[in-house]
């Protein structure tokens, strides 16, 4: 029996966009993920998944970071080495105000409910401590016409 939707034009239908970006090794700094331009998209989901493992005590977050406008927290910042995070495991959060960064070997959650950012950046802070390697995943559908996520 043939295939009539490809299991990628699914997760377009479903989720929107998938865009990702590679971040490693992990440094004490505040690293732009991805850039929003044109308008406002709506992330539909976030997922890491850790690429080098994550060994040492260390604080992460994820934030969005507008143009015009106040910087917003997408979760609480996070230790992810004082019990190591190997690699393959996959990071994510439910996308409530103040919701940890959760790990697990091969489940996590993503966002209950689709988070709205508007032109300007997404940022990974790490404030404390810094080792490994995670590739975040994020999907998106523009609500204006022209806005766009993309990997910086």
């Amino acid at each position: 029996m043939a295939t009539i939707i490809q299991g990628n034009e699914l997760r377009t239908l479903l989720f929107g966009t998938a865009v990702s970006k590679a971040y490693t090794p992990l440094v004490v700094e505040t690293k732009t993920l991805f850039n929003v331009t044109g308008g406002k998209v709506l992330i539909t989901s976030i997922v890491g998944e850790v690429t080098t493992a994550i060994t040492v005590a260390n604080t992460v977050k994820l934030q969005a970071n507008p143009t015009t406008g106040t910087t917003k927290d997408l979760c609480a910042a996070t230790d992810l080495g004082t019990t190591d995070t190997p690699a393959g495991n996959l990071v994510g959060f439910q996308g409530l105000t103040g919701d940890s960064i959760l790990t697990g070997p091969g489940a996590v959650p993503t966002l209950k409910q689709p988070v709205v950012v508007n032109t300007g950046t997404i940022e990974q802070v790490t404030a404390t401590g810094a080792d490994g390697g995670i590739t975040w995943t994020f999907t998106y559908v523009p609500l204006d016409d022209g806005a766009a996520l993309a990997a910086a």
